[in-house]
């Protein structure tokens, strides 16, 4: 063995044997720290109980400590107690027992906001705005959504009694015997044709069962001749399960084809995730709808649909969520929902778009400013950027909801509109022709008492603002004072006028909530349908395969 490899290999062993010192040091001052802390908090704690002028509530206490800690890490990572962990675990099953209803808390009151088509509660006849009154004989008074939410869920079989208010009827107090069932909550609740040749799948969570009942979608919408295309409406859709992202992303590409990879703490941490199944349809033209409201398995779906150039994603750019999560058992039945990874979708980019890890001073986080991301490849070789979500590759800019329209909903007017109009009226069209009348119309406008409602005045706001500022820089006199008069004349607000002004808006919100009451959340669907303007876009695009071709493919002459 000559002099150099000599010397080379010995600065190796020299290097190899420093940088295991160093690691130990580290990780026995690193351990050192944690007991060192732990000790800290285990005394203070004792202090406070032996100490502290007034009881304290032990198991708060810690929750509290332990809430503080995960949320300086990420709002993903969270403590999840023995007795929250149903609720928990039926968001990624789909599935639980109780009477299947969506409720609403307000004002200390709890409602029923929505059952389910087809539930126990459905077939019992409770409806939405039904207050809940008693439960098994115990009064709601005083509880919260999430007290009645656990005395309404329960094992699947067992009865309760409830007891309603029900607004705009004779017999206001009604009971209810239901017998609890398995509620499945489906993940798709519509699908069909729509705009005569294009199959619409609406998908609301990546559950457990998410990726065959798409499947089962997609295979019963290629059977109708009429399909030329799919749209995947994924707006709103939060994420679910990463597993079910890759399968439902496997129905429209090449088995075997990577969709994501994932990289948590380490080298050897990387884990990759390919399609597995055989495929449904590799050629259909294919959209997915987004929004600010996609995230996580969503953003998984659509940026790998994007990536491989596969679909046309259509709407505006997604959450930004790149991270994901497990789960990990914790002593006394408690779980641990702990970020473990981010994850990268196939053109390489992680699409998280705020960095957990560098806090501006206050603590807080702000989003990666677009200037900062990095630029990408999709398949065919489009230019794709990361840290921000997945942008569209067709945007849309959605109305902005005003401070009318906002306060019609928020104050719940289009939905007990919509309550009242159910009480008294048996039938209405399908969801398909349903559509607000004059009739309709100039009723909700008599419905809201205009001493009731509340809604800020924006311009006559900034308009008082700016005659103070006037007064106060020696601006006002008898010219400018008149001025001013004759211009808050003119924007001076007419809840009449602003309701007609704004009927096409508000023609949506009492459209959703009034065909809720009769077709459902499936209805609900349907009928906002009729308003999308990226559905429009959409069939523009698919039923046009050189404009289909040129999103795409734009380098393909």
């Amino acid at each position: 063995m000559n002099t150099k490899n000599i010397v080379i290999k010995i600065a190796f062993s020299f290097v190899a044997i420093f940088s295991c010192c160093t690691v130990s040091a580290a990780s026995k001052n690193e351990k050192a720290a944690i007991m060192r802390n732990l000790d800290i908090f285990n005394s203070i704690y004792k202090e406070l109980q032996v100490f502290y002028v007034d009881s304290i509530d032990a198991e708060k206490s810690i929750n509290t400590a332990i809430g503080a800690m995960l949320n300086d890490i990420d709002p993903y990572t969270e403590y999840i107690p023995a007795k929250d962990q149903d609720s928990f675990l039926s968001i990624t099953s789909g599935e639980y027992g109780g009477i299947g209803s969506y409720i609403t808390e307000r004002n200390g009151k709890v409602y029923i906001s929505e059952p389910f088509e087809n539930s126990p509660a459905h077939k019992a006849g409770l409806r939405a705005g039904d207050h809940i009154v008693k439960i098994n004989n115990d009064t709601t008074a005083g509880w919260t959504s999430s007290k009645v939410s656990e005395n309404l869920k329960g094992q699947a079989g067992t009865s309760l009694r409830i007891e309603v208010k029900r607004p705009y009827v004779a017999d206001s107090m009604l009971t209810f015997d239901i017998v609890r069932e398995k509620i499945q909550v489906s993940a798709v609740p519509y699908y069909g044709v729509i705009k005569d040749n294009i199959g619409y799948i609406y998908l609301t969570s990546f559950t457990e069962t998410a990726a065959k009942e798409v499947r089962d979608a997609l295979i019963d919408l290629k059977k109708d001749p009429r399909v030329k295309s799919i749209i995947l409406d994924l707006r709103g859709n939060g994420g679910g399960l990463l597993e079910s992202a890759v399968k439902i992303v496997g129905l429209f590409v090449p088995k075997n084809t990577e969709v994501l990879r994932t990289r948590g703490k380490g080298h050897l941490s990387e884990k990759v995730y390919k399609t597995t199944s055989k495929p449904v349809d590799t050629e259909i033209p294919l959209a997915v709808f987004i929004d600010g409201g996609s995230a996580s398995s969503s953003e998984i779906t659509a940026g790998a649909l994007q990536d491989l150039d596969r679909a046309v994603i259509i709407g505006s750019r997604s959450y930004g969520k790149g991270l994901v999560q497990s789960t990990r058992q914790l002593p006394y039945d408690g779980l641990l929902k702990v970020t473990i990874a981010k994850y990268y979708i196939p053109s390489g980019r992680l699409i998280q778009a705020i960095d957990y890890s560098h806090r501006n001073p206050d603590g807080s986080v702000a989003r990666i400013p677009d200037s900062l991301t990095n630029l990408f490849k999709t398949k065919h070789g489009r230019e794709v950027r990361d840290g921000g979500g997945i942008t569209p590759d067709v945007k849309i800019e959605w109305d902005k909801m005003n401070r009318l329209t906002y306060n019609i909903i928020r104050d719940l007017w289009a939905f007990n509109y919509a309550n009242r109009f159910y009480a008294t009226t048996p039938s209405i069209a399908s969801a398909e022709e349903f559509v607000i009348t004059d009739s309709i119309f100039n009723d909700f406008k008599k419905f809201i008492d205009p001493d009731k409602f509340q809604y800020d005045k924006v311009c006559e706001t900034m308009l008082g603002e700016l005659r103070k500022t006037a007064e106060a820089e020696g601006y006002m006199n008898d010219e400018t004072k008149a001025q001013f008069d004759a211009l808050e004349g003119l924007l001076r607000h007419n809840l009449d006028k602003d309701l007609d002004n704004n009927r096409k808006a508000i023609n949506e919100i009492l459209s959703d909530e009034i065909v809720g009451r009769y077709y459902y959340q499936k209805g609900q669907v349907i009928d906002n349908l009729k308003y999308d303007e990226a559905l429009d876009r959409a069939a523009a695009i698919l039923n046009d395969p050189q404009a289909y071709r040129k999103i795409l493919s734009p380098a393909e002459k």
